[in-house]
Order: C-alpha cells, then structure tokens, then sequence
C-alpha cells in the first residue's frame, strides 16, 4: 500500500528542481556584460533621485486603485454565490443582499466624492 502523498512530493520535487535548473542555467548561459546603468534601480524610465520620494501622487490614484481592489474582491465572492445559490436558500440570499449593500457603500461615497469624474 502506498502513501497518498508521494505523488505530492514527487511534484514538488520536479518544481524544485525545475525552479532551480532554471536559475542556474541562466547563471550559466546568460551575458554577463554589467554596466553603470544597468546595476541602477530602475524608476520607471526617470532618472533616480537620491531621496526615496521623488514627488506626490494624486490621490486619485489610489482611490482608482482601491475601487478596483474592492470590485475585484466582490466579483470573487459573487462567483461561488452564484454557483451554489439553490442550495443556499433564504439565508444565502439575504447574506449576499447584505454584502452587495456593504460593497455598495463605499461606492457611493467615491462616487459623491467625485472619485469616479476622469475629466
């Protein structure tokens, strides 16, 4: 009889080795020409400073940001709601008519806030 978990460590062990394998033939193969710019932090195409902050982002950044966090979280729970909704019955119902208003909230005050206005 055998372990039900040797088909398990067999995959880790091919993904170990894998990962690993592929590491060290790019340490091996790969060019090794270093130059100034390339040993630099990379700052999205501007040059570096020698402060952290470079300057201040709008806010709205992070409100866009967040709104997409906070949809794309809801739409993951709506999937398995969905998938199991007849046998939820009436309490499945009103929990999930519960996290629909929870979420709603949040963007109706973005949207009030003028969160929402690309102009």
């Amino acid at each position: 009889m055998t372990n039900p978990y040797v088909p398990i460590l067999i995959m880790m062990g091919v993904a170990a080795v894998m990962a690993l394998g592929g590491v060290g033939a790019s340490l091996v193969i790969g060019p090794k020409r270093y130059n100034r710019a390339k040993l630099e932090a990379y700052e999205c195409g501007v040059e570096p400073t020698p402060s952290a902050i470079a300057g201040r982002f709008p806010v709205k950044y992070y409100l866009v940001a967040m709104t997409f966090i906070i949809f794309d979280i809801e739409v993951v729970f709506l999937y398995p709601w969905a998938v199991t909704f007849s046998e939820l019955g009436l309490y499945g119902l009103i929990a999930m008519l519960t996290f629909l208003f929870l979420i709603t909230v949040p963007l109706v005050y973005e949207w009030r806030r003028g969160g929402l206005d690309w102009t």
